[in-house]
């Protein structure tokens, strides 16, 4: 692997980068590297300013983790380098490199791939405030925007509050539930079941409380596109042929996914073991969000065959 001095006029943009974070107090400094630089000299140059590099590329990986810098790996696919920062800055804090709430200078090509040239100045709880709204739309689904946000801010809220010190586990399943119900059976008594609709619509504060109290039952919520909780405590039936997904999740997850790949439903499954929301749809992730903001994101997994009991 060949590595790459920086060039004066890096140098010259590195310094400015530090004097930037200085000023403006940032708690690192980010690179969107496209080569392998000699990533210590940078940090040389940025003397107390922590260094964060971001890449694609694996030879970058490599440099960066030779060098002892922090490194967080992007997606291989084409994107813009706007897409390219919000997903850096969304696995560094995902990997806890990054705080959800401070500071980052950004440092990337914007006109020249392998010519660093700009300097950016990103404030993170803002940055991740404007994800929400802005992901959310970018799934093909007839569940209105309203309703979706509606089940995907109370899983946040699980996931990341729990439940009387408690972490909790749950799955959300929104939309088409003419055809989700008859591919699940009642696993525990339904809480809901004799409500008149008013009392099972997602929007209201009251049902809000008693779905974060009953989530922490075994069973899935089934939800209709206009928000109305249609059935509590659901065991999904929809088989798990033909998926495949990140290792390491369980049979929720799975069961997530199998219900949005048979059905038009979109699956939210919350992480008992780290607070984690993933959105399925289609049977794959389509967004997660860490439990510590609601920042969403496109992410890609290395995967596994589904499990023998087919959940």
């Amino acid at each position: 692997m060949k590595r790459v001095s920086p060039s004066d006029v890096i140098r010259s943009l590195i310094a400015s980068a530090k004097r930037v974070a200085d000023e403006c107090d940032a708690e690192a400094v980010l690179l969107l590297a496209d080569v392998p630089f000699e990533f210590s000299e940078m940090t040389q140059i940025l003397k107390k300013s922590r260094l964060v590099v971001a890449s694609d590329k694996p030879d970058v990986q490599r440099a960066a983790h030779e060098d002892g810098i922090d490194s967080v790996p992007l997606l291989h696919e084409p994107q813009t380098r706007s897409l390219q920062v919000t997903q850096a800055l969304l696995e560094a804090i995902a990997d806890d490199l990054l705080q959800p709430g401070g500071k980052v200078v950004c440092v990337y090509s914007l006109f020249e791939r392998d010519v660093l040239d700009t300097v950016s100045i990103v404030n993170l709880a803002d940055q991740l405030s404007r994800l929400t709204a802005r992901d959310l739309r970018r799934l093909e689904t007839t569940v209105p925007l309203e309703t979706l946000r509606l089940v995907v801010d109370l899983a946040v809220e699980v996931g990341r509050e729990g439940r009387e010190g408690k972490s909790v586990g749950t799955m959300f399943v929104v939309g088409d539930h003419r055809k989700v119900l008859p591919m699940t059976h009642e696993q525990v008594h339904d809480p809901f079941k004799g409500y008149g609709a008013k009392d099972r619509m997602i929007r209201s504060p009251r049902v809000q409380e008693s779905m974060k109290e009953i989530a922490q039952l075994d069973g899935a919520f089934i939800i209709s596109s206009d928000g109305q909780v249609r059935a509590a405590g659901r065991n999904i039936d929809a088989p798990a042929t033909g998926l495949t997904l990140s290792k390491g999740l369980g049979s929720r997850h799975w069961a997530a996914a199998a219900i949005s790949k048979q059905t038009k439903a979109v699956a939210i499954a919350v992480s008992e073991s780290t607070g984690t929301v993933r959105i399925f749809q289609n049977g794959f992730v389509v967004l997660r969000i860490e439990p510590m903001e609601r920042g969403l994101k496109w992410s890609s997994f290395e995967t596994e065959p589904p499990p023998s009991d087919d959940k």
